[in-house]
């Protein structure tokens, strides 16, 4: 079971990189493309929840890396994660337009991403503490 949550964890942060990047990467052709709220969202978005974004994928990614190596190393950058993606929810949600253009339904896809970080951040520090992880 181990085995699929390193795996699995490995493969949810490296489409959060994917994502972090597409975000970053957004020219004015591609902003152009989205519709009027999320142009809004994304224009709002200050550059503290991007940097936010970078250390929950770095950490996210890191983290996994650090359990399929069987690292000790990989629970702290799991919590790096986990803080990372709970500051870039909620500023999203306090600074930009948000709440407004997505609603509470656009609170399903962050709740999942969390309890996914909450988990591998559980399973790394169970696996230190068994002597799974050195």
């Amino acid at each position: 079971m181990a085995g699929v949550g390193r795996a699995g964890g490995a493969g949810v942060d490296l489409i959060g990189v994917a994502m972090f990047v597409m975000q970053i990467g957004l020219d004015g052709e591609r902003l152009a493309a989205l519709d009027a709220g999320q142009r809004q969202v994304r224009l709002a978005t200050p550059g503290w929840v991007d940097a936010a974004f970078a250390l929950a994928v770095g950490g996210g990614v890191s983290g996994a890396l650090g359990l399929l190596l069987g690292r000790a190393w990989a629970a702290p950058l799991f919590v790096v994660s986990l803080l990372g993606l709970l500051v870039q929810v909620a500023g999203a949600y306090a600074v930009t337009p948000a709440w407004a253009v997505y609603g509470p339904a656009g609170l399903a896809m962050p709740a999942l991403l969390l309890a996914i970080a909450l988990g591998l951040w559980l399973l790394a520090r169970k696996a230190v503490r068994r002597g799974w992880l050195r």
